[in-house]
């Protein structure tokens, strides 16, 4: 067993406790981790990381309340320190971009072997990315392709856009978006008028459908 001094925290974030569970036994039989909170929703989890400080986020993409994406961005901000691994079942080229965009250091994906879950946290531990193979070939595909053939993403949306359009994907109404984030009906409407304009999407299935393709929502 590592000494205490050497041994580095950890966040789970994903919103199955038998995942979580899992990824805590496989980190802490290595010796060299302790997991210090988990979560279960994106939201819960800024809050979590931003209070108690770790120093390494294992993160899943579709999270309710606000996807891990989202998450990773606003932890980020207020905590660069941080270092963010996403650990998730998605594996498209979109998802995989926006999650590197944000600024998580490694992706692993939820098929790979354990001991690659350890791999991933070590490198974070030491400021460096980890990709696993699959996903890396897939990183090199897509910035392969010309700028005028990839797909429109979120990332010209602003924070509170994107937290609106994940609620709304989510099926919640204007009035519960705006409980939901503590802001009027209104104002929740023009956030949500805004990101239709910038997206160029203008009912809310295709708001859903893009959702689900960046990964914000689960199908």
């Amino acid at each position: 067993m590592a000494s205490t001094d050497s041994v580095t925290s950890v966040a789970l974030v994903d919103d199955h406790c038998v995942v979580r569970a899992g990824i805590k036994h496989i980190l802490e039989a290595s010796g060299e981790f302790e997991v210090v909170l988990e979560a279960g929703d994106g939201r819960t989890a800024v809050a979590q990381v931003l209070r108690a400080r770790p120093q390494i986020v294992l993160m899943e993409v579709s999270l309710p309340k606000l996807s891990g994406i989202e998450a990773t961005r606003q932890i980020l901000d207020a905590y660069p320190a941080c270092k963010i691994v996403i650990l998730s079942h998605h594996e498209s080229s979109n998802v995989i971009e926006a999650a590197l965009r944000a600024g998580a250091t490694g992706y692993v994906h939820k098929s790979a072997e354990a001991s690659e879950v350890v791999t991933a946290a070590r490198a974070a531990s030491k400021g460096k990315g980890y990709l696993s193979p699959g996903i890396a070939s897939q990183v090199v595909h897509a910035l392969a392709q010309p700028p005028e053939e990839r797909a429109l993403d979120g990332a010209s949306l602003s924070r509170r856009e994107r937290e609106v359009l994940q609620l709304v994907a989510e099926g919640l109404s204007s009035k519960e978006v705006a409980a939901e984030l503590g802001v009027s009906t209104r104002t929740a409407e023009t956030h949500r008028g805004s990101l239709m304009n910038k997206l160029g999407i203008h009912k809310v299935a295709g708001l859903v459908r893009f959702a689900v393709r960046e990964g914000i929502v689960t199908p």
